[in-house]
């Protein structure tokens, strides 16, 4: 099973190979989120309005999270804003690691005299074994249907949102024809009352974030 930072990367790729144009600050809150998020459905950590909370320290033999849970292990608590800073700091970091991970597992080949990143697989393992489709074609498939969407896509749906990822990769009428849907999708708790609202407030702590560096 892939990661949300690994997704978020092969969101933010077209077809061409090229990233999609987002802030360099958009990308670091999207995987500093991601990896937020991971550690909270892992049981790792939780929220509440005032702090983030460190649950279980054990590694999870996993590159891209056990950094940011060795650290916030090491830093104690605060809120869930601080966490979504410090974490996005690393960004450059984090999106090289996802990136690495994605060659090692074969679905991404780069090519250095182009600076291209070309799809080797548009399907990879998911957790239970079974062939998953490609980030993309699940998340528009879930905006532009009623399908029920998987919660995991609850959550990138949810982080894509926050992040401003939608206004790169969707055109307005698309934007404007999906925005309820997205609405719609934000208020499904497919994944466990407590997990969601730990993902919230991460969500909410980004775009905080987020909105001060516009401002």
């Amino acid at each position: 099973m892939l990661r949300f930072a690994e997704e978020i990367i092969l969101l933010l790729l077209d077809d061409d190979g090229r990233f999609a144009r987002l802030p360099s600050w958009s990308l670091n809150y999207a995987l500093a989120g991601g990896v937020l998020m991971d550690l909270a459905l892992e049981n790792r950590i939780d929220t509440d309005l005032d702090s983030l909370v460190l649950l279980d320290a054990t590694p999870l033999g996993d590159s891209l999270l056990d950094p940011t849970l060795a650290d916030i292990a090491a830093g104690g608590e605060s809120d869930a804003r601080y966490w979504v800073g410090r974490t996005a700091s690393r960004g450059e970091e984090l999106r090289e690691e996802a990136l690495r991970r994605l060659m090692e597992l074969g679905i991404l080949e780069k090519r250095d005299e182009s600076f291209l990143w070309v799809f080797r697989a548009r399907r990879y393992p998911s957790i239970d074994g079974k062939v998953e489709r490609e980030v993309k074609l699940r998340i528009m498939g879930v905006l532009f249907s009623d399908e029920i969407p998987d919660p995991r896509d609850i959550v990138i749906i949810c982080l894509a949102d926050a992040c401003g990822i939608f206004n790169e990769l969707l055109s307005s009428r698309e934007l404007e024809s999906a925005a309820q849907r997205i609405e719609q999708v934000r208020r499904l708790d497919l994944i466990g009352q407590a997990t969601t609202q730990a993902i919230r407030d991460i969500e909410v702590s980004i775009a905080t974030s987020m909105n001060q560096q516009l401002f």
